[in-house]
């Protein structure tokens, strides 16, 4: 079986800023976090320089602890005078740290990212099992595919019987049970404010009596799960069947992102909506019967309410954030619709790989037998991460900038919150590597960028398969390894 994934479920998306760090950091940071969509080229992590008197001559500003908040709201592109590290001096960096703890190899690649020149690379062509790395293919394919702007709608609609209305799915699976709240990603459509609109427009219409709620989940097709994920990790909520609507990314409480999800989180969002339907419709003299049952809206329907989900980009960002399986599946589901194939495991796992292609990368080896990295049958190369890195970094579709903000910061968010942590030797990476990490059983993955000591941006992509379980070393490889070229002058 394939326990998977410290990667499935992480910390909430702003991360957690370490105790003893000062609060000026995380302010500084704040700022650093967020990258331009429009620039050419990615700003590295900058922050005002130390007092002259503590800062080590050799160590560039925007890799000191600042003193005191950015005084400024943007953040200066990087310079391409910045001297290139040479190969042989970053393969010295490299090669003593990316050693397994136990069984198993690790490969690697490493690249400038205004150049394009490959500094390293150890079996970097080699066809590996990626894990969650594989999400930020579907990150790149969903930016492509749909305008990064783009909000999926959830619509009520009248039924074909009377006193029926139609609860239709339409790709939102971070839908609340209260109140919509514009300002947030999960829960920017709730299901409450739905409601209240859809009693609104049922008094307009001078509905009275009983009403019966339906859902219509007819987007996607296919499986619901994917024949290739172990049964056990459905059990253990690394994932639950593909619906095209759910609450909290099919969890039962937001808060709580670990353990069982609803198997039918289709039916349980439209349960959540009669109820708060039952609420709001009280006021009204309008009730609602207990049973929901499942539809298809009825073609040319009076549109009664819709809620608009936040913005392709911005859940693209949460996915790579928190490492969401399924929201993965769902805008994979969602940009294979988009490029006119069919919503369903197929449909995600062609579409990726078709817009992986348009980017000019190579696909020779790379398979994907789903889109989130849940199996162990996908294959892609550390060369094939690097070059989706590389696009999103300096490439020339801009489109590809939004999944940026999503890469997890080292020591501060997301799944990199609890590593480079003080005292550990990866510590000198803390807010420098900003990367997509992937855990399996016998699978490590780490892909990103840094900017080096020198004020070089070089992306990054570190494989490990065949993995002892458990090592208590491997992860920790990754993290010194990714902690080394933000350091490094390598001249």
């Amino acid at each position: 079986m394939t326990s998977s994934k410290g990667a499935g479920a992480g910390p909430a998306p702003r991360g957690i800023l370490r105790a003893n760090w000062p609060l000026a950091l995380l302010l500084v940071l704040a700022v650093a976090l967020a990258v331009p969509a429009g620039l050419s080229l990615v700003p590295g992590f900058v922050g005002p320089p130390a007092p002259a008197a503590v800062e080590p001559v050799h160590t560039p500003a925007w890799q000191q602890l600042p003193t005191a908040p950015a005084t400024r709201s943007g953040i200066s592109p990087l310079k391409d005078s910045a001297p290139v590290p040479q190969p042989d001096a970053v393969a010295a960096a490299l090669e003593p740290l990316l050693m397994p703890d136990g069984d198993g190899t690790f490969t690697a690649h490493v690249q400038d990212a205004l150049t394009g020149q490959v500094l390293f690379s150890r079996g970097g062509t080699d066809a590996r099992v990626p894990a969650s790395n594989t999400k930020l293919l579907t990150a790149a394919a969903a930016l492509r595919t749909m305008d990064p702007d783009h909000r999926f709608s959830t619509t009520v609609f009248s039924g074909a019987e009377p006193g029926t209305v139609v609860l239709r799915g339409g790709g939102d699976v971070l839908l609340s049970a209260g109140e919509s709240a514009p300002d947030q990603v999960l829960g920017h459509a709730g299901l409450a404010t739905l409601a209240a609109d859809t009693v609104a427009s049922l008094q307009a219409a001078g509905a009275t009596g009983a009403i019966t709620v339906q859902v219509d989940d007819s987007l996607f097709s296919g499986p619901s799960l994917n024949p290739s994920w172990e049964l056990g990790d459905v059990q253990a909520g690394e994932t639950a069947p593909i619906f095209p609507l759910a609450l909290n990314s099919a969890r039962f409480d937001a808060a709580v992102t670990k353990g069982p999800r609803p198997q039918d989180s289709a039916m349980a969002a439209a349960e959540a909506f009669a109820q708060s339907l039952r609420t709001a419709g009280a006021a009204a003299g309008l009730t609602v019967t207990a049973d929901v049952g499942r539809s298809v809206a009825p073609d040319g329907a009076q549109v009664l309410a819709t809620a608009q989900s936040a913005t392709v980009a911005e859940q693209v960002a949460l996915m790579l954030q928190t490492s969401d399986n399924y929201l993965a599946e769902v805008l994979g589901r969602m940009a294979a619709l988009a490029a006119g194939l069919p919503g369903s495991n197929d449909g995600a796992a062609s579409a990726v790989l078709a817009e992986v292609a348009k980017m000019g990368i190579s696909t020779d080896a790379m398979a994907l037998a789903d889109v989130s990295g849940l199996t162990m049958d996908n294959r892609v190369s550390a060369a094939q991460l690097t070059a989706v890195v590389l696009a999103m970094t300096t490439g020339a579709d801009p489109r590809l900038r939004e999944a940026l903000p999503g890469l997890p910061v080292a020591a501060l968010t997301g799944t990199l919150g609890e590593r480079y942590g003080s005292g550990q030797e990866s510590a000198g990476g803390a807010g420098l590597v900003r990367a997509k990490t992937g855990t399996l059983n016998t699978v490590l993955a780490l892909s990103g960028y840094v900017v080096d000591a020198d004020g070089r941006l070089l992306v990054f992509s570190f494989v490990g398969n065949g993995l002892t379980p458990g090592a208590a070393g491997n992860k920790p490889a990754l993290d010194r390894a990714a902690a080394a070229l933000a350091g490094c002058g390598c001249r």
